[in-house]
């Protein structure tokens, strides 16, 4: 049985429209995907692939996979394959390549080889008594270790760099000393701060939108141009202002000692509460946009029903307004968080050297260090996390909406 034109044609149309749709958004599709979706995808990749040491020395790299009993130093031709190569790179000025790579996962990587590459002999009977002679280290199998971590094409070792863990030679994972531990730490005060501004954004922003709101329409205009106004504003501007604002003999420390509050100027740049201060006044606008435009949309009927059935006025706000206002609140909160925890210039200028956010890593070990592949780690570690607490919170608000429905 044919199938009736008029329904094929129906189709054909359904067809041509959607090719349409999608012609019309395919630029900003593909605009999305250079600028965004492949410098994502290349930055997780430079986390784990690894094969800086492997193009400088080939040799001893390939070596590497036959090395088995990790408790002991590899055989001679493993040796000779690594003076090979350490001759070979020294000769084309390029052991400054693999002593960068080994200086990342053993100490002194740098010294190590270049002290090496001066004492090894042109020829040995005996490669593996020329190398430790040269020296003594590398008759350690650790630093074996670092090479065959090192040898690519693929690590972990960046990964676990990020989450203050290493492989030892037997490939057992261990967490590194106290001392050497770092970026945990800094993922938690990162978070910390995040959450911190996030909710000192809630609870200044929350009156404000709701003033917004419930305004005539020409008081509110005039103050949503107020709350707009930082936009027009560099961040840069507005980070150095709270610098001198809250320096020692800034506006507020002025201000405290002439209405006698304090007697002496108090520190408020360069820890955490200058942090706190300018990424709060920052971010506020961010909070209170969403809010904004949830509670423009509340009928104030609502709360007039509540009234007019008995309820006290903050009995019918708590109760009638403010739920309806949650979705505001959980979109301006994540928005907050989210660019709270990637925030570089603001703690840069205005924290000290131990309130630093891991922006602050990410951007060290890209520009300063050229350690691409820890940055890399650091900002994957970031992604993935903060990707994980946007699942937990899309499941507590499913599970709210269905206790509320």
């Amino acid at each position: 049985m044919s199938e009736n034109p008029l329904k094929a044609r129906l189709r054909r149309a359904e067809r041509m429209r959607q090719l349409k749709a999608f012609g019309l958004i395919a630029p900003l599709l593909g605009f999305l995907v250079i600028a965004f979706v492949v410098p994502i995808v290349t930055m997780m990749l430079r986390s784990v692939h690894d094969t800086e040491l492997s193009q400088v020395w080939p040799t001893v790299t390939e070596r590497m996979g036959d090395w088995t009993d990790r408790k002991a130093v590899p055989d001679e031709a493993t040796f000779a394959a690594l003076a090979a190569d350490i001759r070979a790179s020294y000769a084309n000025n390029t052991l400054a390549t693999a002593a960068r790579r080994l200086n990342y996962d053993t100490r002194n990587g740098r010294s190590l080889l270049f002290d090496t590459a001066r004492a090894l002999p042109k020829s040995a009977d005996n490669w593996t008594e020329a190398v430790i002679s040269a020296n003594e280290r590398w008759a350690d199998p650790e630093t074996w270790g670092a090479v065959k971590r090192a040898s690519g094409p693929f690590t972990s070792y960046f990964l676990l760099a990020a989450l203050d863990r290493n492989r030892t030679a037997t490939g057992k994972i261990i967490a590194q000393p106290p001392s050497e531990a770092l970026f945990v730490d800094v993922l938690k005060r990162t978070f910390v701060v995040g959450l911190g501004v996030s909710l000192l954004c809630l609870v200044l922003g929350y009156p404000v939108a709701y003033l917004l709101a419930t305004l005539p329409p020409d008081r509110g205009n005039l103050l949503m141009i107020l709350v707009l106004l930082p936009f027009w504003t560099s961040l840069l501007v507005r980070t150095a202002a709270w610098v001198v604002v809250l320096q020692e003999h800034g506006l507020i420390n002025n201000a405290l000692i002439w209405l006698g509050i304090i007697d002496q100027p108090v520190r408020l740049i360069y820890n955490q509460i200058g942090v706190y201060v300018a990424m709060t006044h920052i971010l506020l606008p961010f909070m209170i946009l969403p809010l904004y435009s949830v509670m423009k949309a509340i009928p104030p009927s609502y709360v007039r029903a509540a009234r007019s059935l008995g309820a006290p006025p903050f009995t019918a706000f708590v109760k009638v307004y403010m739920p309806q206002t949650l979705p505001g609140v959980g979109a301006g909160g994540l928005l907050v968080f989210i660019m709270a925890i990637g925030y570089y210039i603001t703690p840069a200028l205005v924290g000290g050297a131990g309130d630093q956010l891991i922006s602050y890593f990410i951007a060290y070990y890209t520009s300063s260090s050229v350690n691409w592949g820890l940055a890399s780690a650091l900002g994957a570690v970031l992604l993935t996390t903060t990707l994980v607490l946007y699942w937990i919170y899309n499941k507590l608000v499913g599970i709210d909406g269905v206790k509320l429905g």
